[in-house]
């Protein structure tokens, strides 16, 4: 998901306490957990959890609480359910928290909603090799399309351990949420997806787990199974870059839930065409199902907004005033272009700030009355194409700086290091906020912005984000690729008659508003149901 940064509280790590009564260990499978709820048991899997670990000044383990869509979703579901969260230990921090708490689980006082968390200590080699050679750098790029397909990818033998490192990655998931939903069929199962102990559904997330439905199925056919996409599709030509039987064996893993879920229209769709094409499986796009081995999966869109009240109230805090105090006196007079983005290959910042150049070369009236600020955080730097990414992004930035700044005037402000609280007061300051992704599968950021905007900001949106979908009658669309195209679009965004502006940012902040995490993820529990 795109939501950038946040400012998670601190909290001293409290482990293990009181949790083996809830989540069964090995000797204790079988267990009822204790004060059920009307909603039964949801399980969340992610790679990344609610919490994680950091070591404290003393030596000591220090939990952070997380941030994002998913987190605040979870918030309102504790109140109906018994949650687990299940995820990866990603730092020796977070492996050193989960072998010092029985079978990996976390004081739930530690997470939003208090609920239970089992962080997964996997070998370090092998959670490298699923995530950062076959999640990251395999099946994010197909998904984007973002692969330089003169030299890349190239599947050998380095490539099938890989895989086999992502199987047993993804095995992992699938026992621990097994385990953690309790009681299994002998145990006095009574209907599909019903216990003794009440209803049990898993929510399964992201490109990371697609082998976890099948494997959760075959072991809980109890389980209702829930998997959702945070990122795009890649249409049937696209996706047959996979080796055949990785192709299907992705979409097989993902069939194994009962439902399938995808941030917009176009990624559903072009998940269908690849289950008629490499399965040949019976796919019927009206009533978005597809039926496969005995089974039949429901495919739903589920757009993913924000919660504009909490948003605010973020926003509103004494370190984003100070922030714009700060970013208003570097300023001062200037109409402002705003993008934050992690430096991601798929968020197009290079062409974006090239769009902001051919603005000035074009239009030489906004040299002096304008300013943009870019704030392109770090993302995935153990991977060699980002940093070399970044470093474009600096240098295409110091070009700008050189050519057209002067004594008096910078016509940008570039920042890199991830600062959240900045970001907000970024948006509230934000005449135009500037989101061109290549392809992504929402963009929470075209929602954040014009939501906390108090200058009725004007969007300019790729038609290749999946938010284009939701607010594209409202936004500047653009051609992510089209640079020239783009910075018309900048100058049409900072001409733009005071009352029409006005009315389509009151609009793009009700859509982006729409549809917060807690009704997003409700949703989807809401599918399993049907």
């Amino acid at each position: 998901m795109d939501q950038i940064g946040g400012q998670p509280r601190r909290a001293a790590a409290r482990l293990g306490r009181g949790l083996r009564g809830w989540f069964p260990g090995k000797a204790e499978r079988g267990a009822a957990p204790p004060g059920q709820h009307s909603g039964g048991r949801v399980l969340i899997a992610s790679n990344r959890g609610p919490v994680s670990f950091a070591v404290g000044d003393d030596g000591s383990l220090v939990a952070r609480r997380g941030a994002g869509g998913l987190v605040s979703g979870l918030s309102s579901v504790k109140d109906h359910a018994d949650v687990l969260w299940v995820c990866a230990a990603l730092s020796d921090a977070d492996r050193a928290a989960a072998r010092s708490a029985p079978d990996g689980c976390l004081d739930a006082d530690l997470t939003p909603g208090k609920s239970v968390v089992r962080m997964l200590d996997i070998p370090a080699a092998t959670f490298q090799r699923a995530y950062n050679s076959v999640a990251n750098s395999t099946l994010w790029f197909v998904h984007h399309m973002l692969f330089d397909t003169p030299n890349q990818p190239s599947f050998g033998l380095a490539f099938r351990r890989e895989w086999e490192s992502f199987r047993a990655y993804n095995a992992a998931f699938a026992e621990a949420l097994a385990e953690g939903a309790g009681p299994g069929p002998a145990s006095g199962q009574t209907s599909a997806g019903q216990t003794s102990a009440g209803r049990v559904r898993a929510m399964v997330q992201d490109y990371h787990l697609p082998l976890v439905p099948r494997m959760l199925a075959e072991q809980r056919p109890d389980v209702k199974i829930a998997h959702f996409s945070h990122t795009p599709w890649a249409p049937p030509d696209y996706y047959r870059l996979l080796p055949d039987d990785v192709a299907r064996e992705v979409l097989d893993g993902i069939l194994g839930a009962d439902h399938a879920g995808f941030l917009c229209q176009r990624w559903a769709d072009a998940f269908l065409g690849c289950c008629a094409e490499f399965l040949g499986a019976s796919v019927d796009p009206a009533a978005g199902t597809v039926r496969y081995k005995g089974r039949l999966t429901s495919v739903g869109v589920h757009p993913l907004g924000v919660d504009a009240d909490e948003l605010r109230q973020r926003a509103a805090a004494p370190d984003v005033q100070g922030q714009v105090s700060a970013l208003t006196s570097f300023t001062a007079g200037q109409r402002l272009i705003v993008r934050v983005d992690r430096t991601e290959l798929s968020k197009n910042i290079v062409r974006g700030l090239a769009a902001y150049r051919e603005l000035l070369i074009t239009h030489p009236e906004w040299r002096g009355q304008v300013t943009h600020l870019a704030f392109a955080y770090p993302s995935r730097h153990d991977l060699p194409e980002y940093r070399e990414y970044t470093a474009r992004v600096q240098r295409m930035a110091g070009e700008i700086e050189d050519e057209f700044g002067t004594d008096d005037w910078n016509p940008l402000i570039l920042q890199v290091n991830d600062d959240y609280p900045r970001s907000l007061a970024a948006y509230r300051l934000a005449d135009v906020l500037l989101v061109n992704p290549i392809r992504d599968g929402m963009n929470l950021v075209a929602k954040e912005g014009p939501i906390l905007s108090e200058r009725a900001c004007a969007l300019v949106l790729s038609t290749e984000a999946g938010a284009a979908a939701e607010l594209g009658g409202d936004a500047l669309l653009v051609n992510p690729f089209d640079v020239t195209r783009t910075a018309e679009a900048l100058h049409r965004a900072l001409t733009m008659p005071e009352t029409e502006r006005t009315r389509r940012a009151a609009a793009l902040a009700s859509a982006g508003a729409a549809f917060p995490p807690s009704a997003w993820l409700q949703a989807q529990l809401d599918a399993l149901a049907e």
